[in-house]
């Protein structure tokens, strides 16, 4: 282990919490710090490669792990209804399950509820829906949901929360931030495992007085880490970074920050120079199934004739086995010949872009180069970069 990162675990044990700051950066709000959990200690600003039903689309647990992954994110809805939150259980927990050693955060499935348009019907008592799978009836309360996820297993849970879409009237986005509140007071009351560490969402729309609201009653009850959600919706880009940058500052210091849901790899940038630590997002493995790769050149579609007869790797400066070992002509051929290895080379090289990304922000907050890292990313930092902007 990191000798920072045992000695952020020693410090975490002897403070009685589970998130340790090791750097600041001193132009802008970044932090570089150490979550410890029950699966192993989480290296910030993190990463998480999204497996929501339990795999990441196109690599296995070792692959993810060589790539430096720690922490792998899944949703607790989709496993509730296939296989079920019992059967994992009985097979041992998630990660016995999935043959995953590192950690795992599970998202409630509220979003995934709440998208189910006609399918569902919200009440202070909880979320009716019908299933995806098999149109059958079913009922999530907040209580349901802490004990899906303990039975789960899992290191991190997120609790029941309303997202509103973009746009939604004040009044609904008023109406989501009290349910969301009522029910992270039950979450934590209906709270078991003292192994699992349990993150409240901040809601609030694009209304920064509400965000206000809802970070001041989550920090009221108290959990152990908090996340920022109900952002990517359907907003601009520039409203999302707005909102996300404002209300992170509304949060506690001494607890870890999650943006969920978000986003490029400049958003990433931008968003860890905001003081968030942790970010999970579909995109490095979605669109490398589509044939998109992430470089430190820009992005490359493989599809692309240009690419035909390349002999030169995805990206010259990448450290990855898909880099080293196969030309962008290979590539392209796996692509538009169908062949599944392409959605796998190109997942193992977008998750490594990703995650080697976090890797090098942490070096750079660890000898003060932040901002000189981001510009070599092509991200140029103006000082506090965090502070809102484009909000009336």
């Amino acid at each position: 282990m990191d000798p920072k990162i045992a000695m952020a675990a020693e410090k975490a044990e002897d403070s009685g919490g589970p998130f340790e700051v090791l750097a600041r950066d001193q132009g802008t709000h970044a932090r570089r710090g150490c979550l410890i959990t029950a699966h192993g200690p989480i290296q910030t600003p993190a990463f998480m490669p999204v497996g929501t039903y339990g795999a990441v689309k196109g690599i296995a647990p070792w692959e993810l792990s060589s790539i430096g992954a720690e922490i792998i994110l899944s949703n607790a809805y989709h496993l509730a209804m296939r296989p079920g939150a019992e059967a994992i259980e009985a097979m041992g927990g998630l990660h016995q399950f999935m043959g995953w050693k590192g950690a795992i955060l599970t998202d409630s499935g509220g979003f995934q509820v709440f998208s189910l348009k006609g399918m569902r019907r919200v009440t202070d008592e909880g979320v009716e829906f019908r299933s995806h799978i098999d149109g059958g009836k079913k009922f999530f309360r907040p209580e349901d949901v802490v004990r899906n996820q303990e039975m789960l297993g899992v290191d991190i849970a997120m609790i029941l929360d309303e997202c509103p879409p973009a746009g939604a009237p004040r009044e609904d986005i008023a109406t989501a931030l009290r349910r969301t509140t009522d029910w992270a007071r039950r979450s934590r009351a209906a709270r078991r495992r003292e192994d699992q560490l349990q993150f409240g969402i901040v809601q609030g729309g694009l209304d920064l007085e509400m965000r206000a609201q809802s970070a001041g009653e989550l920090q009221e009850i108290g959990f152990d880490g908090y996340a920022v959600g109900g952002l990517s919706v359907g907003e601009g880009r520039a409203e999302t970074l707005a909102v996300g940058s404002h209300t992170v500052r509304l949060l506690p210091e001494g607890k870890p920050r999650y943006l969920m849901g978000v986003g490029t790899p400049e958003e990433l940038v931008r968003f860890v120079a905001a003081g968030f630590d942790m970010f999970d997002c579909v995109m490095p493995s979605r669109n490398a199934r589509n044939g998109m790769a992430f470089t430190s050149e820009g992005r490359v579609v493989i599809k692309n004739a240009q690419h035909r007869a390349s002999t030169l790797p995805l990206d010259p400066a990448c450290g990855c086995s898909t880099c080293t070992n196969f030309s962008r002509a290979y590539l392209r051929h796996l692509h538009v010949s169908g062949e599944m290895l392409s959605a796998r080379l190109l997942t193992h090289h977008n998750l490594y872009f990703y995650v080697n990304r976090m890797k090098r922000l942490r070096s750079a907050l660890e000898n003060g180069s932040f901002r000189a890292e981001a510009a070599s990313m092509g991200v140029h930092l103006d000082p506090m970069e965090s502070e809102e902007r484009g909000i009336q």
